[in-house]
């Protein structure tokens, strides 16, 4: 049933959507979309904050840096009516899921993934990681590769990215500056010329940067980049500013016909927002033809 304390989706917000009925109780709650609950998945003192669409073979979606897995409520649903279950579980210190460990590394990340997929998955999936998400994606893939049938890298930047993106990304992320500071680093940064980054002044929690910040250095990039037991979807904005055209078969250069490669038109970093009917077509697609 819906949850009754899950705040205003950002996307009702932007858009002015009808996004609030009256509760028996007099106050304000969300619909949520057919099909699409929350559960509070408990792996000992451990709380993960698991947001599911829809019924079928699994894929688990992970969010980008600073970000909360209802970015993707567009792509969830729309991936939903193609016939699978999409889990989102809230990264740590988002949602209702349990605050960052001390320690925290990617391997801790890639283990709530991995019991994500054993309780609400059916024990396998396909792991779909936004930007920092994809380096989460790609652990649980090496850690545990039973649970996973594919990754797909989406929005994921190039080894060595143009100077300016992480400063610029910071601007974005920090609600304490200026709208219109923050917005002209959005574009960019994350959003293609013409497309609207307004929607993206909401949702960051700049709070945890420094725990996901230290928890991205372990394992340390070249331990999991250049290697993976599943197949890959390598899904990139055509006007990516962190991935320049030079460097779009990097990863596919390193491994070869692991790698499929596909270019979204008129989208950047985020991607996500920008386009998500093209993003949850290339993500149904590629999973629909992947080996059971």
């Amino acid at each position: 049933m819906p949850d009754l304390h899950r705040p205003l989706p950002r996307r009702a917000l932007v858009l002015g959507l009808p996004a609030a009925l009256v509760s028996l109780h007099g106050c304000a709650m969300n619909p949520l979309p057919p099909q699409r609950h929350r559960e509070l998945l408990k792996n000992g003192t451990t709380a993960i904050d698991v947001i599911v669409d829809g019924d079928g073979p699994a894929i688990v979606m992970l969010p980008s840096s600073l970000r909360d897995s209802e970015d993707f409520d567009e792509v969830a649903a729309l991936i939903a009516a193609r016939g699978f279950r999409v889990l989102r579980p809230q990264p740590r210190g988002m949602g209702r899921s349990s605050a960052p460990p001390p320690g925290m590394t990617l391997d801790t990340l890639a283990g709530d993934v991995a019991f994500t997929i054993e309780r609400f998955g059916g024990g396998r999936a396909v792991v779909v990681g936004h930007a920092y998400g994809h380096w989460t994606a790609r652990v649980t893939d090496m850690n545990h590769p039973a649970l996973v049938r594919g990754v797909v890298v989406l929005g994921a930047s190039a080894q060595v990215f143009p100077a300016g993106m992480a400063e610029a990304l910071a601007i974005a992320s920090d609600p304490t500056r200026p709208a219109p500071e923050r917005l002209a680093a959005l574009r960019l940064c994350m959003f293609a010329p013409g497309n609207d980054p307004t929607p993206w002044l909401q949702g960051w929690h700049p709070a945890l940067r420094a725990a996901y910040r230290a928890a991205g250095q372990s394992p340390a990039k070249s331990v999991w980049f250049g290697r993976s037991h599943a197949p890959i979807l390598d899904l990139q904005g055509g006007q990516d500013a962190w991935r320049p055209a030079s460097t779009r078969n990097e990863l596919k250069a390193l491994l070869g016909d692991k790698v499929t490669v596909q270019v979204i038109p008129q989208a950047g970093h985020a991607l996500v927002p920008e386009q998500p009917r093209a993003v949850a077509k290339a993500i149904a697609d590629w999973a629909q033809a992947l080996p059971a």
